[in-house]
């Protein structure tokens, strides 16, 4: 028996949260992310914006430059989060097996369920709709793989199915660069081969593959006729948290920097806490005037969540990493190796159950009565930087 897998993306999502909150966007090009003099770039853009060529990820002044009407909206991560949330517990009820593998994606394993792939895909995508007044796309296939490629190819609001066997035909005509590990440089290196199509790569000779590509070549060759056996895996386990922000001018001042490290620290610590979450690894980066970025990583003695202990990983980091005076463009801090948390008692050392209890209770203070209501004497200086940036594609 074929499995039955589904795929579901949420269209332009932190577009389509943003109409809910303000009907007057639907149907105008507009993203939500930081201003032009702020730096950042774009975390989503409505179909609108897309249609004039603006994308995910790009430098917002130069999405202003292709669109000079284009509205700009500040991110609202919490009320993407709580969405999400929704959706994601909407899929649940109905499926035995859900995989979310970001805030607006999902596998579904529906093998066993007798109304069909389908039947099961399109009730899912009025219910989301009715009740959530949410678009998704929608892919049926038997594979992980072929799943996902067919919601690519129904986007926006579509539900495309590739019936078992049809998998090669399906496949065949689109862009290769839409195969699952095709990025640019091996798009470019099967381009040279003549290889523009996914029916292209399955017509290539294995040994040919090979020697242009190595042992990637054949397996990239397996995809393009649809061949996938990964499972859904019933578990969404986030491999790090980190914020970071894009000053609104270069900043060379040392206690301004260290201030913006210190904010984005507590950011990511008040996350995993809210997820129950400790790192065993703590990552600095740093952007300079010319875009250069570096990445610096740090293991910490045992898993953490307190801002402190991640504070004073990420600074040494800083000062380990910075010249003094060099002008840095963008800072980010991020905590990874995640899982719950838990601590090992040490006998002398008790100082981080009475950070643990201090954390808690500003996080209580703050969720009761927002995030400006405690602050650090260090933030009371508001370094020029836009807020902590995300991205977000779909």
């Amino acid at each position: 028996m074929a499995r039955v897998i589904l795929h579901v993306d949420l269209d332009a999502f932190f577009c389509s949260v943003e109409e809910l909150k303000n009907p007057s966007l639907a149907g105008n090009p507009f993203i939500v992310g930081a201003r032009p003099e702020q730096r950042g770039v774009v975390a989503s853009a409505s179909y609108p914006a897309r249609a004039l060529g603006i994308r995910s990820a790009m430098p917002t002044a130069r999405a202003v430059r292709l669109c000079p009407t284009l509205i700009i909206v500040p991110p609202s991560h919490d009320d993407y989060s709580e969405a999400s949330e929704r959706v994601m517990g909407l899929l649940r009820e109905a499926a035995p097996v859900v995989e979310q593998v970001s805030v607006d994606e999902a596998f579904l394993d529906v093998s066993d369920d007798p109304r069909g792939g389908q039947e099961l895909a399109a009730a899912l995508q009025a219910r989301i709709r009715a009740e959530l007044e949410l678009p998704t796309s929608w892919g049926v296939a038997t594979s992980r793989l072929v799943a996902k490629i067919a919601t690519e190819v129904g986007k926006p609001n579509g539900l495309v199915v590739v019936p078992p066997g049809d998998e090669p035909a399906f496949l065949a005509p689109l862009p290769v660069g839409m195969l699952w590990g095709v990025g640019p440089k091996t798009r470019a290196r099967l381009e040279e081969l003549g290889v523009r199509t996914i029916g292209d790569l399955a017509r290539q000779p294995p040994e040919r593959l090979r020697q242009a590509l190595g042992d990637h070549g054949p397996e990239l060759a397996s995809r393009a006729v649809g061949r996938d056996d990964q499972p859904v895996v019933d578990s969404y386990e986030p491999k790090s948290m980190s914020s970071e922000t894009t000053f609104s001018q270069d900043v060379r001042n040392g206690r301004e920097l260290h201030r913006t490290l210190l904010h984005l620290t507590e950011e990511v610590g008040r996350r995993l806490r809210e997820s129950g979450l400790a790192g065993s690894t703590v990552r600095l980066k740093l952007r300079w005037s010319d875009f250069t970025t570096l990445t610096r990583q740090a293991k910490v003695p045992q898993p953490t969540d307190q801002d402190g202990e991640i504070y004073r990983a990420a600074a040494s980091l800083f000062d380990a990493t910075w010249p003094k005076n060099k002008p840095v463009r963008l800072i980010g801090v991020g905590v990874s190796g995640l899982g719950a948390q838990q601590r090992q008692l040490e006998l002398f050392d008790r100082g981080w159950e009475q950070d643990g209890r201090l954390m808690q209770a500003v996080d209580e203070i703050r969720a009761r009565f927002g995030q400006q209501a405690l602050q650090r004497a260090a933030h009371l200086r508001s370094p020029r930087a836009g807020r902590p940036s995300g991205s977000e594609e779909s």
